[in-house]
């Protein structure tokens, strides 16, 4: 039986208690409280693609913060960001190849019978659950435009 990702956060934070591991189990809890958060805000019981989503967001903004610290020479918290950002990837799928990503964008185009950049919308919405968390959606982007105009 596979555990799904909330009951994964949950028992690597009690893991990290016990390993008295502060920046794992404080990076946790930040996952944690913003999957409470939105169920509060919703009034609904996230799945796990909705908590992936809080993920790979959680990672994209430890990516950007992670940058303005390096702009402002502040390499100590470039490193916590970094740090942040193992942790939560922990919980992240396998990232995808580029021959992956590449295969699929062309059996989503494929299937969306998309021929020009204006249905670009519907291979976007056949790939994004397969990608998500997997790969870069803005990259993804690009090489389907590139696709487009190749």
């Amino acid at each position: 039986m596979t555990m799904d990702l909330l009951e994964q956060l949950k028992e690597q934070m009690i893991v990290s208690m016990r390993a008295k591991d502060k920046l794992r189990l404080k990076t946790i809890r930040m996952a944690l409280a913003a999957v409470k958060q939105r169920e509060i805000d919703e009034r609904i019981t996230l799945e796990d693609a909705d908590v992936l989503a809080i993920l790979v967001k959680m990672v994209k903004q430890r990516r950007d913060a992670a940058t303005q610290f390096e702009d402002a020479n502040r390499q100590d918290l470039v490193d916590i960001e970094l740090q942040e950002i193992t942790v939560i990837e922990e919980f992240l799928p396998k990232p995808l190849t580029s021959d992956e990503i590449n295969a699929l964008i062309k059996d989503a185009i494929e299937k969306a019978g998309a021929s020009s950049m204006q249905e670009m919308g519907k291979v976007m919405a056949i790939l994004k659950p397969q990608v998500q968390g997997r790969a870069d959606l803005g990259k993804i982007s690009g090489l389907i435009k590139a696709a487009f105009a190749g």
